[in-house]
């Protein structure tokens, strides 16, 4: 009977660990996500000019916040 509770008790910590890991991608893709886009708009520059041009248009538009602003 306790095989059961520690196969519960590792589900348990799989996900606080799965859950610590998305916490700390979305903050970095949220202090990064310019840097991140420009990169990925170079890339698409070298394969596409036009589709590059898009990416670039496209990242001049994002907000440097982290949270998006709501108007109201």
């Amino acid at each position: 009977m306790k095989t059961k509770f520690r196969k519960g008790q590792t589900m348990v910590e799989y996900i606080i660990i799965v859950s610590i890991i998305a916490v700390a991608l979305i903050a970095v893709f949220s202090l990064f996500g310019k840097a991140i886009g420009r990169r990925t708009a170079s890339a698409t520059s070298a394969i596409s000019t036009e589709e590059g041009n898009k990416a670039n248009a496209a990242v001049d538009r994002m907000s440097d916040s982290a949270l998006p602003e709501i108007s109201k």
